[in-house]
């Protein structure tokens, strides 16, 4: 038992100096409002043309 309690002790450790190393992490949770920040999808692979199956129609209407 207390095997588990060193075991936690050891990873909450770890756990808090990666995390305060880590730089600007923010553990405020889901954002709303002007802080809450926008990303916009790729232009160029939203617009991407989907290719269609006709090729292979053409192909077995072909036999």
């Amino acid at each position: 038992m207390w095997k588990i309690a060193v075991g936690f002790a050891v990873f909450a450790g770890l756990a808090l100096f990666i995390l305060s190393k880590g730089g600007d992490i923010d553990m405020g949770g889901e954002k709303h409002g002007a802080e809450a920040l926008h990303t916009e999808a790729p232009a160029a692979a939203a617009s991407a043309p989907v290719a269609a199956p006709a090729p292979a129609a053409a192909a077995s209407e072909a036999k």
